[in-house]
């Protein structure tokens, strides 16, 4: 064979160095756990995009015990609000249910308290229909009872035991 009939090729310039993607790290998910990490990134780092349950449950009774404090501000005084996540409950306790709030009256200078124990109002609820209602039905028999009046009276939305 002769050199003649054998094509050559021209040396080409190597191709330019094309961006190369970011490999990113797969993770698998072993143990069927489902995804790990945040479903959205939050728009400023550092601060979740997503509110807390605890965070979606004070706004709850924050504006449950707003508009019940509206209506009997008057005959109130100044009330402390508070939500804990659950209630100390001292070694001796006998009954076999939790708290669901807590109510201090106030004297003299020290304001009534009321406070809502999260935990065990959440774990009572299947929905969040329920929740609210629980909450409602807790805080308005707390202040009917601060109050010396039935519960029906302090708010209309409240359902008594049927």
């Amino acid at each position: 064979m002769d050199d003649a009939s054998v094509p050559t090729v021209a040396p080409t310039a190597a191709p330019a160095a094309a961006p190369t993607p970011q490999h990113r790290r797969r993770t698998r998910d072993r143990r069927g756990r489902g995804l790990r990490g945040p479903g959205v990134f939050p728009a400023r780092p550092g601060s979740p995009e997503l509110r807390t349950a605890r965070q979606r449950f004070d706004e709850l009774v924050l504006g449950i015990v707003t508009a019940i404090d509206a209506r009997w501000q008057d005959r109130l005084g100044l009330v402390e609000y508070a939500v804990e996540d659950a209630p100390q409950i001292p070694d001796d306790w006998d009954s076999g249910t939790v708290p669901l709030s807590s109510l201090i009256r106030g004297t003299g200078a020290t304001p009534t308290r009321l406070v809502l124990f999260r935990r065990p109002i959440e774990h009572r609820c299947e929905t969040r229909s329920d929740l609210e209602a629980m909450v409602l039905t807790v805080v308005v028999e707390q202040v009917a009872e601060l109050l010396g009046i039935d519960a029906e009276q302090v708010d209309p939305r409240y359902e008594g035991e049927a």
